[in-house]
Formats: structure tokens, C-alpha cells, sequence
């Protein structure tokens, strides 16, 4: 490399210091340290390697760069005033009430594929925009994602690294910033790149060790990830964290603190510059997608046919993705239980199987939505817990995703709790901007799983093992928000509020107590979130008294949901869920034992009454 480059790469990365430290000094916060340490790597990557249009983010083309050590945002916004795309003055709001440049970096800005933050995830979403350019877009665009040492502790970070050595995904590269220490003191192998080597190395990957304060060694290892086919490459670059300021360079105890004297650590890194750098556009500007549609034809069940609802979500997802060419479908090697396996055999292009990696599953559909895709990701509804911080960033993403999670509550039967989704729908409502459907029958099944393609933020259908009567006819329409009355009458002493499975249990209950003289309404409340609340409300005050039914932990989940939507009412609302540890017992067997099948619901109404 020219020594004239060399200067000016040194100088834009001395720049780049400066700013970390002057942001963070700003807002009296920040990890300017952790930015420091990355700043030669990220300087030749700009003004050498990234190929980006600042002015048009959403050219297809455009090369992706994912901070998976979100806490270095400093360093991003240096490097956005570098190239032209904030100015100094918004900079320095970093951290500031209404300001874009929050603590780690969001989608506010228009140049932020994904928030990040939380370690271990933009290295597995950058796996699922790789796989999107290669699969889907069929472009060359690379997805470029700085990571940091200590996040390469989180397991989601193997689940990525074997993810992509699996697919051979030439068109990503990680590059680690090895500043050997973390919050708390060093990092669990400090400097010793070879051995993270060996571990992307296990999973197919080429790797490359470099100083990461060395310009001609940055360049020429990032210029090989580019070339590089047919594998996915990590470049491990030892660095110093703090670097350029003798007060904190590779010293512990400084990490997530502005510097305690940043006008004299501003000197010693040679004062503040002008600097800018010309990030070169991609070669040729790509026109948005064109997805191919077609007439929607969902599946059909005739009324008193029995289906598992999780059938139909198959039938429906395969009919959606001949309508629709933007559909695509992940699943974590259950679709054959899931049923995801319909889609796949139909349109084996568009679909990702995710094996048993739940974590990469939502990252890699994390990914595929930046891209435009319309993704569905299913599995049991168990094992969305193991997922569960990577829904929780997907939806400070505002990312648009469509959750399935299937063999829900205690139903399942004889598999016993370990396989029973029983606090599902309390973590999905507990996230902000989601949508949670739980249908009763096939024919509805059909009707949410095609709602869900156009729904915005995270979506989740709650789905069912067993086969269930089919009680809607085909083709009705089931909107967001909606509800079913399927009993009522003026002399109702209480309505029971039920979703799913224990939709049956209300009815049949309501069937015995009418034998009785004792009738009562019955709610088909197949959206937990949001509720019907005018149905709700209109129930609370002609009988006063509510009773939920449902195959899930009394906390958070359809219960919570009413109870909310009426409280200001006042009505008595009487929750039945699964309060003890299931065992193994038949699916019938199960829901009396929970206190949930219809003969509960009916000593439950005639204890009230």
C-alpha cells in the first residue's frame, strides 16, 4: 500500500477516536474504548472494501454492515460523519432525547439493517442476509459484521458460524475485534486469535489473523475475505482496547464510561480533523424486488370434519406461497410436525431449514425481512423460549416476522411438559407491536395464517397437535383484532372466554349446563393480541361475569388479555389455566387434569353462580 494511503487510512481512523470520544463525552455515556479499538478496521473498510450508496439505502445492491457490537455505536456515527451521512452537529446529540443516534444502533437510521445491543445476534442475522443475496436476491452484495471477542462466549455465535460453513456462504464475513477485555476484566482467551481459529476453522470457515492496527494487513485481509469462494470468512484482528490514549489503552475498569479527561485524550490522539471518506457506490444500482402473485387458494375443511389446526397451517402456508413469491418459510427440523414440510416439498428454493438452532432460525428470518421477504418461522412452541431475546430485538427491529409455534399446552398429550408450550403467549404479548392469533379449527387456521402476510411487526399463531371439528365454513374471514360469538342468548348468567382448544371444551361444557336450565355465552377469542374489546365489553356487562379457558400458565396469557380489556368495568373474571406440572397422560386426560376440559368449565360456572 502507498505510504500516502497509509497516512490518510491512520488519519481517518485517528478521526473516527476523536469523535467516539467526543460523542460520548456529550451524552456523559457511551463505550468510546470499545469503539477505539475497531476504528483502523472499520477506516479501511470504508474507504477501501464497503461498496454502499449513502444516498440511496435501499439500493438492492448495497453491501450490509451489522454492528454485532452495537455498544461500539460511537465508532458508527464517527464513521457516518465521516462519509458525509450525518453531520457534526447530530453526532454530537448521540444518546440525547430525539436523537437517531441512540445508545446502539436502530433502524431509525435508514443505514441500520437491525438493532443490535444484545451480543451474540448480528453475526447470526448477517448470516440470514447472506443467505438471502445468494438464495433469494441473487445478488453479490457482501454482509460485512464486526463483532467482538466476548460475544464469541454466546453460543448463538457458533449456531451462526456452523450455519454459515454449512451453506458455504462466500458472501459474508465476520470481522472480530480481539481487544482482549470485556466489562469486567479479560476475556475468556484474551489475544490468542488461534484459538478462535480453530473454532471457525471446525466449521468450514477462512480465517485470517491480523494485527488490527496495521492498514496494509486490514486491507489485504479484507480484500481476501471478498475473493474468497465457496466458504464464509473471519478475519480475527488483535487490537487494543482504549487505543491511542494512554489513560485507558488496554487497561481495565474503562469499558462503558466516557473518558474521565476527553479534552486531553482529544490532544493526545492529534486534535480534531476533517477528514471524510468517499464510500464507493456498488457497480451497477438494482431495481426493488418484483414478486410474482397469483389467485390465493387456501385449503378448505367441511363443517364437523375433524383437523389439526396445525395441518392447516401447512395446507395454508403452501397456497400462500404460490400466490405469493415473496413468501418464504423457515422451520428447526420439526416441519414434518409442524407441517412446514408442505411448503417445502412445493418450493424447495424458499425454504431454510434451520435444524435445531432456534436462536439462527429467527436471526437467519431476521434477516431474510431486510431483504423484503415475507418469512415464516415455525416450530414447537416449547422451544420459541430458547429464542426468545432474539423476538425481543427483532421487535425493537420493527422487524416484520410470522412466528408458528405448534404442539401448544398441555393437549399434546402423552410427551409430557418438557414438549408442552405453556408460556408462549405471554411472551409474545409481552413484546411491543406484536399480534397473537390462537384459532380453534382448520378452516380459520387457513384464514390467520394469510392475514399474517400482510401484518406489520411480529405475528405469532399459536397452533395445535390433535385434530379438532372444524366449526367455521370455508372461505370466512377472520380479521386481526376480531372474535367469534358462538353462544348467546338474552338470559346468559356468564360468558366464557375461550381460544384454541378449550374452544371445543367451552362449547361442550355450554351444551351440558344447557340440560341444566343454566345458559351461557360462549367467545371464540381467537386474537389474544389485540382483543375485541367491544365483545369483551358488551359480555361484561350484560352477564357480569367472565370465566377464561385456557391451555396455557394463568400468567400473561389469554386471561391477562381480558382481564385488562374489562377492568375498568368491573366484572367478575374467574381464570381457568394450567396451574400444576403436567405429567404424561392422554390429551383428554390432560386438559381435566389442568382443570381446563369441560367438566371443569362446568363446575367452574355453577360454583359462581
Amino acid at each position: 500500500m502507498p505510504e500516502r494511503d497509509v497516512q490518510y487510512l491512520c488519519e481517518l481512523a485517528m478521526q473516527l477516536r476523536v469523535d467516539s470520544v467526543r460523542s460520548s463525552d456529550a451524552a456523559g455515556s457511551g463505550h468510546p474504548t470499545s469503539s477505539m479499538s475497531a476504528a483502523d478496521l472499520m477506516a479501511v473498510l470504508f474507504a477501501h472494501h464497503l461498496r454502499y450508496d449513502f444516498d440511496h439505502p435501499d439500493n438492492p445492491a448495497n453491501d450490509h454492515l451489522i454492528f454485532s457490537k452495537g455498544h461500539a455505536s460511537p465508532l458508527l456515527y464517527a464513521l457516518y460523519k465521516a462519509a458525509g451521512a450525518i453531520t457534526d452537529e447530530e453526532m454530537l446529540t448521540f444518546r440525547k432525547r430525539g436523537s437517531r443516534l441512540e445508545g446502539h444502533p436502530t433502524p431509525r437510521l435508514p443505514w441500520v439493517d437491525v438493532a443490535t445491543g444484545s451480543l451474540g445476534q448480528g453475526l447470526p442475522v448477517g448470516v440470514g442476509v447472506a443467505l438471502a443475496g445468494r438464495r433469494l436476491d441473487r445478488l453479490p452484495y457482501h454482509v460485512w459484521v464486526l463483532c467482538g471477542d466476548s460475544e464469541l462466549a454466546e453460543g448463538s455465535m457458533w449456531e451462526a458460524a456452523e450455519h454459515a460453513g454449512h451453506e458455504g456462504l462466500a458472501n459474508i464475513t465476520a470481522i472480530v475485534d480481539v481487544n482482549r477485555l470485556g466489562q469486567r476484566g479479560p476475556t475468556r482467551h484474551g489475544w490468542d486469535t488461534g484459538a478462535y481459529a480453530r473454532r471457525f476453522g471446525a466449521f468450514g470457515w477462512h480465517t485470517i489473523e491480523v494485527d488490527g492496527h496495521d492498514p496494509g494487513q486490514i486491507d489485504f485481509a479484507l480484500g481476501d475475505a471478498r475473493n474468497t469462494r465457496r466458504r464464509p470468512t473471519v478475519i480475527l484482528a488483535r487490537t487494543r482496547k482504549g487505543e491511542g490514549v494512554n489513560d485507558v489503552d488496554n487497561r481495565e475498569g474503562a469499558h462503558g464510561k466516557p473518558l474521565k479527561d476527553a479534552e486531553h485524550a482529544i490532544v493526545e490522539l492529534g486534535g480534531e480533523r476533517g477528514v471524510t471518506v468517499k464510500v464507493s457506490p456498488p457497480e451497477v444500482s438494482r431495481p426493488p424486488h418484483t414478486f410474482t402473485s397469483g389467485p390465493l387458494e387456501l385449503p378448505s375443511y367441511p363443517l364437523g370434519e375433524k383437523a389439526a389446526t396445525r395441518s392447516a397451517y401447512g395446507a395454508a402456508l403452501k397456497a400462500l406461497g404460490a400466490a405469493r413469491g415473496d413468501v418464504v418459510a423457515l422451520d428447526g427440523e420439526v416441519a414434518d410436525s409442524t407441517k412446514t414440510e408442505e411448503f417445502a416439498h412445493a418450493f424447495p428454493d424458499r425454504f431454510f431449514e434451520c435444524y435445531i438452532a432456534e436462536q439462527e432460525m429467527i436471526a437467519t428470518a431476521v434477516g431474510l425481512q431486510v431483504r423484503g421477504w415475507v418469512p415464516y418461522a415455525a416450530t414447537f412452541a416449547a422451544f420459541l423460549t430458547r429464542a426468545y431475546d432474539f423476538i425481543r430485538m427483532a421487535a425493537i427491529s420493527g422487524a416484520d416476522l410470522r412466528l408458528v409455534g405448534s404442539h401448544a399446552g398441555v393437549s399434546i398429550g402423552e410427551d409430557g411438559p418438557s414438549q408442552m408450550g405453556l408460556e408462549d403467549m405471554a411472551m409474545l404479548r409481552a413484546l411491543h407491536g406484536t399480534t397473537v392469533l390462537y384459532p380453534c379449527d382448520a378452516n380459520q387456521t387457513a384464514a390467520l395464517v394469510a392475514e399474517m402476510a400482510d401484518v406489520s411487526g411480529i405475528s405469532y399463531l399459536r397452533t395445535t397437535r390433535g385434530e379438532t371439528p372444524v366449526i367455521y365454513e370455508p372461505g370466512e374471514r377472520f380479521t386481526v383484532g376480531g372474535s367469534r360469538v358462538l353462544r348467546h342468548a338474552s338470559d346468559d348468567r356468564a360468558t366464557i372466554v375461550a381460544a384454541g382448544i378449550t374452544v371445543h371444551e367451552a362449547l361442550a361444557a355450554a351444551d351440558l349446563l344447557k340440560q341444566e336450565g343454566i345458559s351461557v355465552g360462549v367467545v371464540d377469542m381467537y386474537s389474544v393480541k389485540p382483543v375485541d374489546r367491544a365483545v369483551l365489553n358488551e359480555a361484561a356487562t350484560t352477564t357480569g361475569t367472565l370465566i377464561t379457558v385456557e391451555d396455557h400458565r394463568p400468567e400473561g396469557g389469554l386471561g391477562d388479555a381480558v382481564l385488562e380489556a374489562v377492568s375498568e368495568l368491573g366484572p367478575r373474571v374467574v381464570k381457568l389455566a394450567v396451574r400444576g406440572m403436567p405429567g404424561s397422560a392422554a390429551p383428554g386426560e390432560q386438559l381435566a387434569d389442568a382443570g381446563i376440559g369441560r367438566d371443569a368449565i362446568v363446575a367452574a360456572v355453577r360454583r359462581l353462580l
